[in-house]
């Protein structure tokens, strides 16, 4: 392995990829679009005296009004990542809302496909998408408005917004790994990282195996196949991150260098949006929210998969400078 810089190519990446990144983006937008709509409908029909009837009003009305803000930023967010002058946009709010819409989206793609074969609810799961009616049926049209919308976005995001970030920062996106010397995270940060993914790996693995050590025993058909799903997609996205961190970190095997990063980049986080959005249902238990695990339980996992997001990110950028600065 050498120590020597490559030369980094041009930002420019050519009209097919930036067509691809136009219509992820417009895409993305577009389809994030029918899930506001549903969710302004919902807020409407709230102060007009329709609530659910688990819910009190001002819960549902709270709810809704935080995921209508989700949703107006995940659509500002495919509309910058589909024009030009989205990349003048400050890099610091742009970083931050990728990083928290992909975290939300790209993991579930996975998920997405295996609950539609196996048939179960890719809605996301309890609280995951702000309710689906408190247990009242929702209309058809507004099942088929957040299904797109959830998978429109995810979708269009996997694909405008790897092209945005090569076009942005090539130099943590070109070239191979092992090019030039690994980035120098020290052995606390990579330890520190690999004990907390370890203890979500393990606890999530033996739910989804079908475990109930920290289930509450009420709750325990809630861990149906559907919800093993989804604890077993939240295990392996978070093996994934670590893994690709330990390749960028050691500089092998060999492999294009924008895999480990998007990889990383991606698990990270999903381990902190997923959990700072799940942790406010596990506190204050909105319209009476039940949770599978023991609340203690629930406070414990979400705490650390925060820490193990944001660990994980810090370790991403640290890389990213190092490699930033070996080519100066």
């Amino acid at each position: 392995m050498s120590g020597t810089a490559a030369p980094v190519e041009t930002d420019q990446v050519g009209a097919r990829w930036s067509t691809l990144r136009m219509a992820g983006g417009y895409g993305a937008a577009l389809s994030l679009s029918l899930y506001l709509l549903v969710k302004v409908v919902w807020v409407v029909a709230a102060l007009l005296g329709h609530t659910p009837s688990s819910f009190s009003d001002g819960d549902w009305i709270l709810l809704n009004a935080v995921t209508v803000a989700m949703a107006v930023v995940g659509v500002v967010l495919g509309l910058l990542l589909a024009q030009p002058r989205g990349r003048r946009v400050p890099a610091a709010p742009v970083v931050f809302f990728a990083w928290m819409a992909a975290g939300f989206l790209i993991p579930m793609i996975p998920y997405m496909v295996a609950s539609a074969f196996l048939g179960g609810d890719s809605g996301g799961g309890s609280g995951n998408s702000g309710g689906s009616g408190g247990g009242d049926a929702m209309p058809p049209w507004e099942v088929v408005f957040i299904t797109i919308g959830f998978a429109g976005m995810a979708v269009g995001l996997a694909i405008a917004l790897p092209v945005y970030l090569r076009e942005r920062w090539p130099a943590a996106f070109l070239g191979r790994v092992g090019d030039r010397l690994p980035a120098r995270l020290g052995r606390p940060h990579l330890g520190a990282l690999y004990l907390l993914v370890t203890a979500l790996v393990v606890l999530w693995t033996y739910w989804t195996a079908g475990g109930t050590l920290g289930l509450a025993p009420a709750h325990r058909d809630m861990m149906d196949v559907n919800g093993r799903l989804l604890i077993g997609n939240s295990a392996l996205w978070a093996a994934m991150g670590a893994a690709a961190i330990r390749v960028v970190a050691t500089g092998r095997p060999r492999m294009p260098l924008w895999i480990p990063m998007a990889v990383a980049f991606t698990s990270s986080g999903s381990l902190f949006a997923w959990a700072a959005w799940k942790l406010p249902w596990a506190l204050i238990r909105p319209g009476g929210y039940e949770a599978p695990e023991y609340p203690a339980v629930s406070v414990v996992q979400y705490g650390l998969s925060i820490a193990a997001g944001i660990v994980m990110l810090a370790a991403l950028l640290k890389a990213v400078r190092s490699r930033d600065s070996a080519l100066r």
